[in-house]
């Protein structure tokens, strides 16, 4: 005869008024009153109550009920349902579905109720949001009803629409959240697949890595040729970008290369077409043109047009203002917001104001021309005002002139300065001619004796005098480097600015080029126009100038280039002697190892030895294992911001690597006018989201908010 098996009886259910519960101290989850008890009470009072309270008769002395119940299990509800009560949102006698329980112990029922409890999977949350999107509700809505933020929602939506191939193999536990996050950058199944197949075979399996090759041939909207043409501009024309939701990507990458390109290049050629209405004799447009591409060119100045009555009287009414704010809120260490954004807005239309525009003769503009290109935040740049040396105009001879040269034979400024014979087709002892009447111009020989005489009295006196030797020197260096050939010194001293060969990429937006280019702008202004009054006004500066003017011409003609095909053993040497004297720091200046200017392009023993030498041997071992590509970025990740220098960028007695902030290049040598003077164009140089993502990482918390 078959056993009987006993029925399980489940516990009796009822409501009960909300005034005869209380809370149970038999409750093993010892929460704190408030936490996570709002958010609960807003989903009741949204939804009601979607799970019972567990409770127990509370007894007298003599083991009867009084009417009264106490929850071991249940307490954020409860906390929930007396929020809502004081609130007067929920009466206070409201009935509560209650599951009333008599055996057992009351702790047992509050422990078996939070271990049985299973939070839900990622995985089915993700397919929950996306259920309820599909089903009309919007991502607010849902952020809404589940007290999330819109940006979590974007999230799990991005995550439900991943391939449903690897979302199977995530929920096999075949891959990580980290890295299924990464496969929600690019929404292309077949490419998520694709690389997806390419992770399976290789040692490296890292979200980066996926992220990598998901993005593949993409551009960063922070690329300066995105910022240039505009984000919206580019998806208007069709262009599409992805975005990773799950970590700062600078707004996204564009799919579009091509397109981008075309824009880049339609909208160049827009603005040259506004610079070519100036009248300039020619304009080159690039997106980027190589350092010291305008070396061996002379510029022409302008002269800043000076601010209308108008514009002067609204930059004092702005100056006034941004005065009275200052110091009406002078006691406060934090700005009011409005405050804060006026201040902010006075000072660009300051800027704006103080920004004047350059007027240039017509002369000069129809022999010269402009650069159009784009610089490395994006913006225009346009550099107008050089001549080409095949555009310069002819130089007048003065009357005499050619008389004047005939007769100062090279002998005047000779290395020897002796008077050389046989010139002008005479010899030692031809005879001068007849004196007739009147004054005749002295014969070419006595000429060359008397000036060969003067020359060496001059060098003999101009050695007793060093102010004015070091005035000449600099008159002539400036000759060189500032203006056209001009044959106006005495002096047989040359210098001459390098023009790079080859570079590094980006070296022009490089801040110590644009320091160099500046200082030399600088003292551009602050010499004039005509090279014939170069002696009188480099008479009238005072010494600090004058030295720190000699610096910078002479820096221009530094060559510590090393060129294969050009072997300067001796010069390359003296350029660490001087690097040594000065205490070069290529750190400081702004240089830092990336695989594009030096991790990339050496091999993997060289990148392991640098990893090594600032982060240790174990670093270096963990790098071993990887393809080069992949080592090289993991190795500027590790050496940022640690100065760490390869051998052709250190300096003799410095730390080949020791964390140096960037310092900004720039000059502190007073000028003429008493100012900071700046540097040259042509120096030589060393090369080299849009919106915060809230959650970055997926909370535990179920779909539905606990109760």
């Amino acid at each position: 005869m078959a056993k009987s098996v006993r029925k399980i009886v489940l516990s009796q259910s009822r409501d009960i008024p909300f005034n005869r519960l209380v809370l149970s101290q038999a409750n093993v989850r010892r929460i704190k009153a408030g936490v996570s008890i709002e958010e609960l009470a807003q989903d009741i009072a949204r939804r009601t109550l979607l799970q019972s309270l567990t409770v127990r008769p509370v007894l007298d002395e003599g083991g009867a009920e009084t009417g009264m119940f106490e929850i071991p299990a249940g307490g954020r509800r409860y906390r929930a349902l007396e929020l809502l009560v004081k609130q007067k949102r929920l009466g206070r006698n409201a009935p509560v579905p209650c599951v009333i329980r008599t055996d057992g112990l009351a702790e047992e029922d509050s422990l078996a109720e939070n271990i049985q409890r299973v939070p839900l999977e990622p995985l089915d949350q993700f397919r929950a949001f996306r259920d309820l999107v599909e089903k009309g509700r919007t991502e607010e809505e849902v952020a809404a009803a589940f007290f999330v933020s819109v940006s979590v929602v974007k999230q799990r939506l991005r995550l439900a629409a991943v391939s449903p191939a690897l979302l199977d193999v995530y929920a096999e536990d075949g891959m990580s959240l980290d890295q299924l996050m990464a496969f929600a950058i690019n929404p292309d199944h077949g490419r998520q697949q694709q690389v997806w197949q390419a992770v399976q075979r290789s040692h490296n399996k890292e979200p980066y890595y996926i992220r990598r090759l998901l993005t593949e041939g993409a551009v960063r909207a922070s690329d300066k040729r995105a910022q240039f043409v505009g984000i919206e501009a580019y998806e208007a024309a069709g262009g599409d970008i992805i975005r990773d939701l799950f970590q700062q990507d600078d707004g996204g990458w564009l799919q579009e290369p091509m397109l981008l390109d075309r824009l880049v290049a339609e909208k160049l050629e827009r603005e040259a077409a506004n610079v070519r209405s100036e009248g300039w004799k020619w304009v080159e447009v690039a997106v980027d043109f190589p350092y010291g591409h305008i070396c061996g060119l002379r510029r022409i100045s302008g002269e800043s047009v000076a601010m209308t009555d108008e514009e002067a009287a609204a930059a004092e009414a702005l100056r006034a203002e941004y005065e009275r704010h200052e110091q009406e809120h002078s006691d406060v260490d934090v700005l009011p917001e409005g405050i804060d954004q006026r201040l902010g807005e006075i000072e660009t239309a300051l800027a704006e104001l103080d920004e004047r525009p350059v007027q240039y003769d017509t002369d000069e503009i129809a022999r010269a021309g402009a650069f159009v290109s784009i610089d490395a935040s994006g913006a225009l740049r346009v550099e107008r005002g050089y001549v080409r040396p095949e555009d310069e105009p002819a130089i007048p001879e003065p009357e005499g002139e050619a008389d004047a040269e005939s007769s100062a034979t090279p002998a005047a400024t000779s290395a020897s300065g002796d008077a050389t014979e046989g010139q002008t087709g005479t010899s030692a002892n031809a005879e001068e001619p007849d004196q007739e009447d009147g004054i005749k111009p002295i014969p070419d020989r006595l000429m060359t004796e008397l000036t060969a005489y003067r020359t060496l009295a001059l060098r003999d006196a101009l050695a007793k005098d060093p102010d004015t030797a070091f005035l000449a020197a600099l008159h002539a260096l400036c000759l060189k480097l500032f203006y056209r050939y001009t044959p106006e010194s005495c002096l047989d001293v040359d210098a001459k600015s390098v023009v790079f060969g080859s570079q590094a990429p980006g070296l022009g937006d490089a801040t110590i080029a644009k320091a160099v280019d500046e200082r030399h702008r600088q003292w551009s202004e602050q010499l004039p126009r005509e090279s014939a009054e170069l002696w009188d006004a480099l008479a009238t500066f005072d010494r600090d100038s004058c030295d720190a003017l000699f610096a910078h011409c002479i820096a221009l003609s530094v060559n510590a280039v090393y060129e294969p095909w050009n072997r300067r053993p001796r010069a390359l040497a003296h350029a660490d002697r001087l690097a040594d004297a000065i205490g070069l720091d290529v750190a400081a200046a702004g240089w830092s190892p990336t695989v594009d200017n030096y991790l990339g392009r050496v091999t993997k023993a060289r990148i392991l030895q640098a990893v090594r030498e600032v982060k240790g041997e174990t670093a270096a071992q963990l790098l071993e294992h990887l393809k080069k590509g992949e080592m090289a970025e993991r190795a500027q990740e590790l050496l940022t911001g640690s100065g760490w220098l390869p051998e052709p960028l250190r300096t003799a007695g410095r730390p080949s690597s020791a964390t140096s902030p960037a310092s900004e290049s720039g000059p502190i040598s007073p000028s003429a006018s008493g100012e900071d003077a700046p540097v040259s164009e042509c120096e030589a140089a060393t090369p080299d989201a849009e919106h915060p993502l809230e959650d970055t990482t997926l909370p535990d918390e179920p779909l539905v908010a606990a109760e």
